[in-house]
């Protein structure tokens, strides 16, 4: 129906005829001349249509915006003054000769141009899919996605698919669970990983899987997470760890080089978890930004000062310093929304030092509490390197709500502060802890999931309740975009790691007896990681949240508001699956 596409006419088509199609963006009347925007996926040209042709032009005179046209005409120069240097064909113009209205839009919800309220655009997402910054995105994910499936190729991976009806096995969330009416009372579950399928397929002789694959996890949503989401998910065998990491690294140098002309450096920087957590706070640093938590616990086991002292002889403590450079121009209106902040992660409080004169040593501290520890104080600033105007913040409780209180207060400062230093930090965290231990029960549970290899033998896995595991997350700019591990291959192994974590010998053949046959008949080492492609992209496209880079985002109650799902479905189909819902009394009939 055409011969150009709008974002491609250009001066090398001036004289010639083009036919075109595309939505009406706008539609301006100057003085008997109408200027049509006409846009598709490639971008705007500008087409002119003269009173000279009465019949086109009372067509264009009756167009709604976002209507459907076909127009040919003839390229021609703009006018001097008029060439709009921020499009391809800015400096030319198409002279309308026919026009077809191949569909009248009626009046909109809303201006594509307009901001409006976030629930509105998912209501009415296939409008808000033609706005040019959500093509740009869809468009840059299908590309990477791309990329990335020829880089796997090329490297001699098969693109396989795994089942989307399956069983329920414990992954860390809630299931998705789906009746079957042919077998009657049972349920299947929706993956929320391929894992299990992934590693049969590499007892099956595969050596190299890939698939882009979507996952289903029932669990509270944030701005980078959704119900339902896809992920890059790779399986090797015979690799080393570190052979496996180098060759994702160079996957994704690829991809950066390729969509944003950033030059990672040849070897991507490794931390351990535990550098990670007493530096930053978390498992997924941003190293964008130069703050880092220094511990000082040690200082105040003695000190009279019981809030801390406390803290500081209890092993489950930790008592945390963060100097922030230039931190002393804060007005205690600002600290005191710092303190409101870490008190969503649990912080009781927010404690500081001011560094006014260090010269005047413990006079020269201003604090509401050094008067409680003058005799650490000046000990706490050397150790935290702060110099004068600078200001420490402090942590002390839980050592998980010091983590969790003062990483986030570390990334909130940075930006807030403009302390971001570069554009990009990627790293690899590993040597993650095998095992989370509760601490009201002493259950233990698997940081990443119990197929996850531990870093020594049987004998130590049995009596090193803090052995590590072979896992390695790659980080982007304080987010994990991808994690994966070593696997275990051996059952006697994989017997032991679920016996850890509660799971006897009858239980784990009731759930997992399919994967520990399969290790029993010659299960090679192997490894693998998954890539968040949401998040990856959402990243890569410098959007706020994954949902600006999904064609059909949930919102945050998990709700498609386009399609108004989840819904009801019929009594019939209930009938049929043999199913009655009992709804709970807060929930309207």
């Amino acid at each position: 129906m055409r011969t150009n596409c709008c974002g491609e006419v250009d001066k090398k088509l001036i004289d010639k005829t083009v036919q075109l199609c595309g939505w009406v963006a706008t539609c301006r009347d100057h003085g008997g001349v109408i200027f049509i925007d006409l846009r598709d996926r490639k971008g705007v040209c500008q087409v002119v249509v003269d009173p000279d042709t009465p019949e086109i032009f009372s067509i264009a005179e009756h167009m709604r915006t976002e209507s459907v046209v076909w127009i040919e005409g003839i390229v021609r120069e703009r006018p001097e003054g008029t060439i709009n240097e921020n499009l391809v064909s800015g400096a030319v113009e198409v002279l309308a000769k026919d026009l077809k209205l191949l569909n009248l839009a009626d009046a909109l919800p809303f201006q594509l141009t307009d901001a409006v309220n976030e629930d509105v655009r998912l209501r009415y997402r296939y409008l808000d899919l033609r706005r040019q910054e959500l093509q740009k995105n869809i468009i840059l994910r299908s590309r990477v996605v791309q990329q990335m499936r020829e880089f796997l190729q090329n490297n001699e991976f098969l693109e396989i698919e795994t089942p989307f009806l399956t069983r329920s096995t414990p992954e860390g969330a809630r299931d998705y669970v789906v009746p079957s009416r042919v077998n009657t009372g049972q349920f299947f579950a929706l993956p929320q990983s391929p894992q299990l399928f992934k590693q049969l397929l590499m007892i099956g002789g595969i050596e190299k899987y890939f698939q882009v694959v979507r996952c289903f996890r029932d669990e509270d949503l944030r701005a980078d997470r959704q119900p339902e989401f896809t992920q890059l998910d790779i399986e090797v065998s015979f690799f080393t760890q570190e052979d496996f990491m180098q060759l994702m690294e160079a996957m994704v140098r690829e991809v950066f080089s390729t969509h944003l002309g950033v030059s990672l450096p040849a070897s991507l920087p490794v931390i351990s978890y535990a550098e990670s957590m007493r530096r930053f706070g978390t498992d997924r640093p941003d190293l964008r930004i130069p703050l880092e938590l220094v511990d000082v616990g040690d200082l105040f086991v003695n000190t009279d000062f019981k809030v801390f002292a406390s803290v500081a002889n209890n092993e489950k403590g930790r008592i945390t310093a963060m100097n922030i450079p230039k931190g002393g121009e804060l007005s205690r209106k600002e600290i005191d929304e710092y303190t409101e902040f870490v008190g969503l992660y649990g912080a009781k409080g927010l404690a500081y030092i001011k560094v006014n004169d260090l010269s005047q040593g413990i006079d020269g501290l201003q604090s509401p509490i050094i008067k409680f520890f003058p005799d650490v104080a000046l000990s706490v600033v050397e150790r935290a390197k702060a110099k004068d105007g600078d200001l420490i913040f402090f942590g002390a409780d839980h050592h998980s709500i010091v983590n969790q209180s003062l990483g986030a207060l570390r990334v909130k400062i940075g930006k807030d502060l403009n302390l971001i230093k570069s554009d990009w930090e990627v790293l690899w965290v590993n040597d993650f802890p095998m095992f989370e231990v509760d601490d009201k029960t002493g259950e233990y549970s698997a940081l990443h999931h119990p197929f996850t290899a531990p870093s020594g033998g049987l004998e130590e896995l049995q009596n090193n309740p803090q052995i590590l595991s072979q896992a390695y997350d790659m980080v982007i700019n304080g987010y994990e975009v991808g994690g994966g591990s070593v696997r275990i291959h051996q059952p006697k192994m994989q017997f032991a790691v679920l016996e850890k974590l509660g799971i006897n010998m009858e239980q784990a053949r009731e759930e997992f007896g399919f994967l520990i046959d399969g290790l029993r008949y010659g299960a090679p080492p192997h490894c693998g990681m998954a890539f968040g492609i949401d998040r990856l992209i959402m990243l890569l496209a410098g959007a706020e949240s994954i949902r600006d880079v999904i064609a059909f985002p949930k919102t945050q109650s998990a709700t498609c508001l386009l399609t108004n799902a989840p819904a009801t479905i019929s009594d019939k189909q209930l009938r049929e699956l043999h199913i009655k819902t009992i709804l709970p009394k807060s929930v309207k009939q």
